[in-house]
Formats: structure tokens, C-alpha cells, sequence
């Protein structure tokens, strides 16, 4: 099947999607707002993210963090308690940095141009566009997975857009096809469209309003566009958690670079090339750390907990072991672990899967 190359911008399409969208829209805090920043913070949230899940922490940044400054001043430990749960927590990061670049190189004003957006840290070519279009009117149009999906259905476009040589294809398409005098309105309309009409399966076909010059329909093809190359097998990973408890305090330590969870807190760990990991190693583990078992107080490990990431499965297993006493200092020092109350867990930055075991089970016994 080889790739059409794309037609000339019809008035039809803007025209449809700028009809559709008054009457099907969402209603949206960030639609509401010409404001850069809370713009930009919509975007960093909703990337890999859903709506109904984004929505709270939308609210919630805006809430704790009204301005750029706020947000730049905030420790990132705090920044990343906030986004618990969201995944992807580059993306948090990226945003302190670029936040505290926007305080630092612009006084506190956000740029007013796609080109300038995107010098800013975390910022690439979508969120420059989404940003210059919705805070500024630039014409300038935005491509994400929901424009890429509608544009390639609608004009029979069989190029895989998830090669990066597909995207001056589609970005020509829409630049072709974005009007001056509504650039905004119509970069909210395609991404709705392509998120509420031409979703990735069952599209409502039916009722669509670009039907009759939808390629895909017209072909049969609905099903086959837009082309994707599938991803690479994900790869599993088998962590043991060795939840150190002593009176009322757990034992925990702040994850370091190269790795997932970068800046999260988790429990002493091994990691295995298999899901088991015997009782004898279990020990050899905690008397390398200087801990000794209070053989009054034994558990059972928690059976596998799994979190699936974007290219690889976390199964981990958490064995629970109340100490003696105290670990040494000097174990403290080299490992990195630090004893927590319950209410400062609370406080720390963790991934979901131990935020999860921490309020079932931990904070149960």
C-alpha cells in the first residue's frame, strides 16, 4: 500500500470540525483560560494521560501552584508528590526545570511564539503548537495521536505515524488545513474529534460529519488507518522489596538516576532474573544491610504486585521484617535508608505501586 500524497486543504473539513465542536465539546477548566501557564500544565498532564484521570491533577497543580513562580519555587520532592500516580515522572521533573526556566530566562512570562515555546525544557513541537494556538491565536497546528488518527483516516494517508519521517507528511496536511481565523478553535476540534468521534476503536461513523469524504469509510479501511508499527515486546523485571520495620518506623530510600522512578521512594530492593527469591537469600540480603530478624514477629511475603510501564513489567514481591533493632548508622549512611513514620510516608514522592502496599498493608498492621 503505498502512501497518497496529501490533498489540497478543503474547506470542508475546518468547516465540519468548527460546526461539530460547539455542540459536542467538553467542558474543560483549561478551554476556559487564555493563561499560558495553566495552558501548559493541561498539556504536560494530559500527555499519556487521560482526561477523567488528568482532570484532578489539573486542579490540584493549579490549585497549590496558582503561578509559574509558585510552581519554579517548590521544592521537587513536593512537585513529585503531587504527580504520584500520573506515571511518566520525567514528565514532572521536566516540568520544575522548566518551570523555574521560565522564572529564571523570561521573568515569569511564558513566550508568546511557537519558535520561542519551544527552546523551553520538556517543550517539543505539539506542546509549543497547543500553547502558541490556544494562549495566542499563532496560526500554528497541532499534532497528537488524535489528530495523526483523523487526518490519516479522512485523507487515506497509510504512512506509519510512528515513523519519524511520517510526521512532515501529517504536519504539511494540517498546516495545510488549519484556518487563520480560527486557529485555536480548530486545533481543539480535531484533537476532540479524533477523542470522542474518530476514537481508535468503534468510531462513531455513523453520525460523522465528515463521512462522505472520509477516505477510510468510503474504502473500508476504518479498522486498517491509521498505520502503526507495533512496539517492542516489553521486558520483565522482578523486584523484592525488604520492608524493614522497627517499632513505628519503616525503612525507606530515595531511587537514584538511570533507572525507573527516578527521585521516588521505595524499600530496600533486589532485583532477580526470576519471580523467586528464597528465604536463605532473603536473610543474606538483610545481614549485608547490618539488620537483624525479630524472630517473634515473622510474615509472609505479599504475593506479586505488578505495574505494567510503557516498556517494561514491574513484578514485585514485599517481605515484610520487623528488626531487632535499629540499623546501624553507618548502614544508613552507605545504603541510603532512613527510618519514616507512617505520617511522613505519607509526605514522600513514591510510585504508585508502593503508595498502593503502603496504605493496604502497612499502614493495616
Amino acid at each position: 500500500m503505498n502512501t497518497q500524497t496529501p490533498l489540497p486543504a478543503h474547506p470542508y473539513f475546518a468547516q465540519a470540525l468548527l460546526e461539530w465542536y460547539p455542540r459536542h465539546r467538553r467542558d474543560l477548566p483549561w478551554r476556559h483560560t487564555r493563561d499560558p501557564y495553566a495552558i501548559w500544565l493541561s498539556e504536560v498532564i494530559l500527555q499519556q494521560t487521560r482526561v477523567k484521570q488528568g482532570l484532578p491533577y489539573y486542579l490540584d497543580f493549579v490549585t497549590t501552584y496558582p503561578t509559574v513562580h509558585d510552581l519554579a519555587a517548590a521544592p521537587e520532592e513536593e512537585v513529585l508528590r503531587h504527580w504520584q500516580g500520573l506515571g511518566y515522572y520525567s514528565r514532572a521533573r521536566n516540568m520544575h526545570h522548566t518551570a523555574q526556566q521560565v522564572v529564571r530566562e523570561y521573568g515569569g512570562q511564558f513566550p508568546n511564539n511557537y519558535a520561542e515555546l519551544l527552546k523551553l525544557r520538556g517543550v517539543g513541537q505539539y506542546t509549543a503548537a497547543a500553547i502558541a494556538s490556544f494562549a495566542f491565536g499563532e496560526k500554528v497546528a497541532v499534532l497528537d495521536g488524535n489528530v495523526f488518527r483523523v487526518l490519516s483516516r479522512v485523507f487515506g494517508i497509510t504512512a506509519d505515524i510512528a515513523a519519524p519521517a511520517s510526521r512532515k507528511e501529517f504536519q504539511l496536511l494540517a498546516n495545510q488545513l488549519i484556518p487563520a481565523e480560527a486557529p485555536d478553535e480548530f486545533n481543539q476540534a480535531v484533537m476532540e474529534f479524533g477523542a470522542i468521534q474518530c476514537t481508535p476503536v468503534n468510531p462513531d461513523c455513523l453520525f460523522c460529519p465528515l463521512q462522505r469524504e472520509c477516505y477510510a469509510f468510503q474504502h473500508g479501511m476504518v479498522n486498517q488507518l491509521p498505520v502503526k508499527t507495533k512496539a517492542k515486546a516489553s521486558r520483565t523485571r522482578y523486584f523484592h522489596y525488604l520492608v524493614l520495620r522497627h517499632g513505628d518506623t519503616v525503612y525507606m530510600r530515595r531511587r537514584g538516576p538511570k533507572d525507573i522512578w527516578h527521585g521516588l521512594y521505595d524499600f530496600a530492593l533486589t532485583e532477580t532474573e526470576t519471580p523467586e527469591l528464597s528465604a536463605l537469600e532473603v536473610l543474606d540480603t538483610l545481614e549485608a544491610l547490618g539488620g537483624q530478624v525479630a524472630t517473634n514477629r515473622a510474615e509472609e511475603p505479599v504475593q506479586a504486585l505488578r505495574h505494567v510501564l510503557s516498556h517494561q513489567k514491574v513484578e514485585a514481591r514485599f517481605h515484610s521484617i520487623w528488626l531487632e533493632s535499629p540499623l546501624p548508622d553507618s548502614v544508613i549512611t552507605t545504603s541510603g535508608l532512613a527510618p519514616y513514620t507512617a505520617a511522613q510516608t505519607e509526605e514522600l514522592p513514591k510510585p504508585i505501586m508502593i503508595a498502593n502496599y503502603i496504605n493496604n498493608r502497612l499502614n493495616k498492621n
